[in-house]
């Protein structure tokens, strides 16, 4: 696991287990709040303990970006601790999130240890603003990656924590695309000091816009490249042959996971296309 101090206050946990997948940890002056928690219990653990031993302070809030696993299974490590998300994060946990866990725990004896836990502070559509001491904790729906995703601007800092809206390949498929594009735009001209995003690295205040532009330049290419795709003789083979790189991204992002999020992609795209195309023809 990788440990990044981005403000005073602030730092970010990158994994080294899985997909690059980060958390954060902001130290206010009444205790700690995390961002999000990292896949695999040993590296939430050590999060832990770098929170109590290091910054000799607790943590008074646990804040879940979305229900995937992958960025809420520590959420049970830290006892004692409030839960904020969006409402649909709290339903999504209880009935996808609930069946999913119970299959990984048969078959990983390394989570054993983890517990689902709901969210007990919830806020439907639109934002909700968190005061802890002396830090404000905004924080705003942003569907797209998956119906109920948030991001997290720590104000005093101007640090935004994107999760999953903001990915080295934006990825829709448990999500909408439509919601994808107008999100991503909807986090233009933020004046934001650091990106936080969900996996890989931080993106600096000097790239977040050509960051922000690159993103919803791939998927209008995307969606371009699958509406061709589908009217042409072979859809099949035709989709098939739309790599990444044709529409703007490296296939070497994420160690190489960019590719297969890419071909999740291209295929649900194309299955939502393939409904509306038809009726506008």
């Amino acid at each position: 696991m990788q440990r990044e101090r981005v403000a005073d206050d602030v730092f970010v946990f990158t994994s080294d287990l899985y997909a690059q997948v980060t958390a954060g940890v902001v130290v206010t002056s009444e205790g700690a709040v995390v961002i999000d928690t990292l896949a695999y219990p040993e590296e939430t653990l050590a999060m832990r303990r770098f929170i109590e031993n290091r910054l000799g302070t607790s943590v008074r809030y646990v804040i879940n970006t979305h229900y995937h696993a992958d960025h809420t299974t520590g959420t049970c490590f830290f006892k004692g601790a409030r839960v904020v998300a969006h409402a649909r994060c709290r339903t999504l946990l209880d009935t996808r999130g609930r069946g999913s866990l119970q299959k990984v725990k048969a078959s990983a004896p390394e989570m054993r240890d983890v517990e689902l836990v709901l969210p007990d502070i919830v806020f439907p559509d639109g934002a909700i603003s968190l005061h802890v001491g002396n830090k404000t904790f905004n924080m705003w729906s942003t569907p797209g990656h998956s119906s109920d995703s948030i991001v997290c601007l720590i104000k005093e800092d101007r640090i935004l924590f994107a999760a999953d809206t903001i990915m080295p390949v934006p990825f829709f498929v448990d999500g909408s695309y439509d919601e994808m594009v107008a999100s991503l735009q909807s986090l233009r001209n933020g004046n934001y000091e650091n990106v936080i995003q969900g996996h890989g690295e931080i993106v600096l205040r000097g790239e977040v816009e050509e960051r922000l532009q690159s993103d919803i330049d791939y998927l209008m290419a995307l969606r371009e490249a699958v509406d061709q795709a589908l009217v042409g003789t072979s859809p099949e083979r035709a989709l098939e042959a739309i790599d990444i790189e044709s529409c703007g991204k490296s296939r070497i992002l994420l160690n190489g996971m960019a590719a297969q999020l890419h071909r999740q992609n291209v295929m649900t795209l194309a299955a939502q296309r393939r409904e509306i195309m038809p009726l506008s023809s």
